[in-house]
């Protein structure tokens, strides 16, 4: 019987000896380094949460996309009213009466049969002599040679 008792003893006492170990482990620097390592594994966990979350997100995108019937745009009348030209900007689309619409068209079909888009900068349009008359520059950017256009309308 006293084999039992201190066989239980030993149990209880290898039982408490490395919880006393741990909070003195803590205290040590080897502590400070393991500190970081536990902050470590939530961020691993919490990493295929957000996987599973980007995941997720196509499905419903795709979903929502067929579930809306297209619906038709409709232009606005401001740009659909005819418009004549100015004599200089005549010299390019043509004399007759056009939306805002269909003159930037023409306009960049010009551009790009004379090529005239500057080979560096895809967004500068390089004036021609024609195309001065309406700038009053060498060189544009495609969204100030839509003001200047609008500006030769009438």
């Amino acid at each position: 019987m006293a084999t039992a008792k201190k066989a239980a003893a030993k149990k209880t006492a290898a039982k408490k000896a490395p919880a006393k170990k741990a909070p003195a482990a803590k205290k040590a620097p080897a502590a400070k380094k393991a500190a970081p390592a536990k902050k470590a594994a939530p961020a691993k966990k919490a990493a295929p949460a957000k996987k599973a979350a980007v995941k997720k997100a196509p499905a419903k995108k795709a979903a929502a996309k067929t579930a809306k019937p297209k619906v038709k745009r409709t232009p606005n009348a401001a740009f659909m009213k005819a418009m004549t030209p100015t004599p200089a900007l005549a010299a390019v689309v043509g004399d007759k009466p056009l939306p805002r619409t269909e003159v930037t068209k023409k306009v960049w079909d010009y551009i790009k049969k004379n090529k005239l888009q500057d080979a560096q900068n895809k967004r500068m349009i390089n004036a021609d002599a024609k195309l001065k008359e309406i700038f009053r520059k060498d060189q544009v950017s495609m969204f100030e040679m839509t003001k200047l256009i609008s500006g030769n309308l009438r």
